[in-house]
């Protein structure tokens, strides 16, 4: 008998750090298509058994991009895999918990079906796989049809687990603290084709994922600074010979600024001022190629490939001509792209407005991003 839609919530672990996995990216955010890998594991198993509610727990710097994804109920990880669980079962309200992990991507339907109509079996129901190669434990040949790959995801009482975690004994499955608190498991056989990524090259194993969309994600980005007596002048990274500088919470890159929102833009990823408000005294008098670093760093991360930037800088003084070359090396670096897709030009207001005026200096970018192709 399935479980009733009152009866079931859905964990989906997804607090990594992707220590593991070798690369930038981590690995809840490679694309399935346009989808990161967390919604695409969360949409799959949705598909196919109604929930009560769908829980995924997340890193602090993810919640509030994954807020833009989907209508479930995020929580704040932890540090490890444990306590990232027990924050998520404050949410829970139902009888029956069902956990897993991002990185088990590909879950049958009949498995999940297979572990749900158990569930009056035992505290903990858990899938497994039998072990064919031969077993050595402490320079012991041990019988290896006494040893089980565990797999994910399990079903638990939600209650049994709830205390059965009331412990400072790490466990790294669900089935393990129940055992350990006295409670009862119940093994059924798993599915080999729900392999766990763990590292890069675990993702040749995953035969449900398709390859990531080569589609160009655009965005703009606008910024103005007046002049300022006080400081000096910065513009691309670049320092500017100026008698004067910007009115400006930070170093008043204002060609950086317009730069990062553009990046951020393109990205889906808000603005510059909800990165960094200009009202926390730790971004007082920073320098811009600093806040440029972590949002290539950020986006990266998110699984994001810079293509190119295009620059604009309209001003009447100073003159940058002599400075655009500098200004597309120091930025190609951080950027991590080729100088030959950094493009920077430089332009007047033909003496009208307050950039005519010679008041200030107004910076339009563009940024075009792509998914990173893990599949290549």
């Amino acid at each position: 008998m399935g479980v009733l839609l009152s009866d079931l919530t859905l964990i989906l672990l997804a607090a990594g750090n992707s220590s593991r996995f070798e690369l930038n990216v981590k690995k809840q955010w490679l694309r399935i298509e346009h989808q990161p890998l967390w919604q695409f594991v969360a949409q799959k198993l949705e598909s196919t058994n109604n929930f009560n509610k769908i829980i995924i727990t997340s890193s602090s710097d993810d919640l509030e991009f994954m807020n833009n994804y989907a209508d479930y109920t995020f929580v704040e990880g932890s540090d490890t895999r444990q306590k990232s669980l027990k924050n998520a079962l404050k949410e829970v309200n139902t009888e029956y918990v069902l956990v897993s992990d991002i990185a088990r991507a590909c879950v049958s339907e009949q498995l999940l079906n297979s572990i749900i109509n158990s569930k009056l079996d035992a505290d903990c129901i858990v899938p497994y796989l039998n072990v064919t190669d031969t077993i050595v434990y402490m320079d012991e040949t041990i019988n290896r049809d006494l040893v089980k790959r565990i797999q994910t995801p399990q079903l638990s009482r939600t209650a049994i687990l709830k205390d059965a975690l009331e412990t400072i004994e790490e466990f790294t499955d669900e089935s393990s603290a129940i055992v350990a608190f006295g409670g009862s498991r119940k093994f059924i056989l798993g599915d080999e084709d729900a392999h766990k990524i763990t590292y890069y090259h675990d993702l040749n194993k995953i035969p449900c994922l398709k390859s990531p969309s080569s589609d160009i994600l655009s965005g703009n980005g606008f910024d103005v600074h007046a002049f300022d007596e006080k400081g000096k002048m910065f513009l691309g990274g670049v320092a500017i010979e100026s008698d004067y500088g910007f009115k400006a919470h930070s170093d008043g890159d204002v060609a950086i600024h317009s730069l990062i929102d553009a990046l951020l833009g393109a990205a889906g990823m808000g603005d510059i001022g909800m990165m960094f408000p200009d009202n926390d005294d730790k971004y007082k008098g920073i320098d811009s190629k600093e806040l440029l670093h972590a949002v290539v760093k950020k986006i990266s991360s998110f699984g994001f490939v810079i293509i190119n930037v295009d620059i604009t800088i309209a001003a009447e003084k100073p003159r940058l001509a002599k400075y655009k070359s500098l200004m597309k090396k120091t930025l190609s670096e951080i950027l991590k792209i080729d100088m030959s897709r950094v493009n920077i030009k430089a332009t007047t207001t033909e003496k009208l407005g307050f950039i005519g005026r010679g008041e200030g200096v107004g910076v339009i970018s563009n940024a075009n991003l792509k998914y990173f192709d893990w599949s290549k």
